[in-house]
């Protein structure tokens, strides 16, 4: 699962209509809500990048293939606290309802937590999804080739990008 930048708004949106216009939670200010949600999606985009630098500077400073990248990536992650892959979900919820819980602009909650984690996963699910899907696509382009080729690698990342493009995910 990984979340776009471009997708952000789509989801603080889906977040607000799954949560406030549901009633299960009363804002003070939509507008300012809304910032709040979108801070922690940026955060987290910010967090996981940094963590992905560091990673690779640990790969290039101890001489490892970049292959063992996720690995360290999680290592880091897990130092830190983060989510990365399927946990980014659970971290970007937990962050969502300590900020809801402590926000000047939420002034009342009429549910519990675990049906606003519900809610949250739901729309996170349904917009970080697209990454399986792209991958989907671009295999479906590459049937033609062994996966286990240079080649392959090569086709799938130029692949990548054109589908990438063609969703609008850049």
């Amino acid at each position: 699962m990984r979340l776009y930048a471009n997708k952000i708004p789509t989801i603080v949106e889906a977040v607000t209509r799954a949560l406030v216009d549901s009633g299960d939670l009363e804002v003070a200010d939509r507008t300012e809500f809304k910032a709040d949600v979108e801070a922690i999606l940026k955060e987290y985009k910010r967090k996981d990048r940094e963590i992905t630098e560091r990673a690779k500077d640990i790969l290039e400073h101890r001489g490892l293939a970049y292959s063992d990248l996720f690995r360290t990536k999680r290592h880091l992650a897990e130092q830190q606290g983060f989510g990365i892959g399927d946990d980014s979900i659970v971290w970007m919820i937990n962050q969502m309802l300590e900020v809801f819980m402590q926000s000047q602009w939420v002034e009342e909650i009429y549910c519990d937590d675990a049906t606003i984690r519900r809610k949250i996963r739901h729309v996170l699910r349904a917009h970080m999804q697209a990454d399986d899907d792209l991958d989907r696509e671009v295999r479906r382009h590459l049937k033609h080739l062994d996966e286990n080729t240079t080649s392959f690698e090569i086709e799938y990342e130029k692949q990548l990008a054109n589908v990438k493009r063609k969703h609008g995910l850049e």
